[in-house]
C-alpha cells in the first residue's frame, strides 16, 4: 500500500522560508517521480514541482529560482524547500506520486504566508 505523508507547513512572514517533507513508503521509491501540488480553497490543485528517480527536477514558473525540489532514495523522502515566500505561496501542499496506474496523495501540509 503506498503511503505518502508531508510535514514542515506553519505560519511563515513574506520573505520567509520553509522546507516541506514528504514520507513515501510501499514503493520502490527510487524509481518513481515524485510531485508537489499546492491547492488553495475554490480553485484547482497546481503543480509546483517534479523530481524524478534520476533527480531531474521542473517548476512551475510561479516558484522558479525560488522553491527547490529535491529527494533522498535512501530515505524515501522528497523535500520541497521554499525561499522568498510571498502571501501568494499560501496554500495545502500536497506530495504525490503515480504508481500501479494510479495517482497517490498525501493528507497535505498547510503553508501560510503572512505578517
Amino acid at each position: 500500500q503506498v503511503h505518502l505523508v508531508e510535514s514542515g507547513g506553519d505560519l511563515v512572514q513574506p520573505g520567509g522560508s520553509l522546507r516541506l517533507s514528504c514520507a513515501a513508503s510501499g514503493i520502490n521509491f527510487k524509481l518513481y517521480t515524485m510531485k508537489w501540488y499546492r491547492q488553495v480553497p475554490g480553485k484547482e490543485r497546481e503543480l509546483v514541482a517534479t523530481v524524478t528517480g534520476g533527480g531531474i527536477t521542473d517548476y512551475a514558473d510561479s516558484v522558479k529560482g525560488r522553491f527547490t525540489i529535491s529527494r533522498n532514495n535512501v530515505y524515501n523522502r522528497t523535500y520541497l524547500q521554499m525561499n522568498s515566500l510571498t502571501p501568494e505561496d499560501t496554500a495545502i501542499y500536497y506530495c504525490n506520486t503515480n504508481a500501479f496506474g494510479r495517482n497517490f496523495w498525501g493528507r497535505g501540509t498547510q503553508v501560510t504566508v503572512s505578517s
